[in-house]
């Protein structure tokens, strides 16, 4: 009933990302076809979600925030 299949992406403003912080249940909440789509940022997210959890939990424990300078 809540999935993301073809026909609903089809109502989607073709500017519109598909995102899901993963993992994903294929055929239940998205198509693959979708997952796997030009469309799909899913894998940046999942690598970005990591990222994100492990910095949250080394600081929850008690871990000091570096100073980080860019090279650029």
């Amino acid at each position: 009933m809540f999935g993301l299949n073809k026909t609903r992406a089809s109502w989607l403003s073709p500017k519109a990302i598909i995102m899901h912080p993963g993992p994903i249940n294929r055929g239940v909440e998205i198509d693959s076809e979708l997952a796997d789509g030009e469309r799909s940022v899913i894998l940046e997210q999942v690598t970005n979600g990591i990222a994100v959890r492990m910095a949250v939990l080394y600081l929850c424990a008690g871990g000091q925030p570096e100073l980080v300078v860019s090279n650029d």
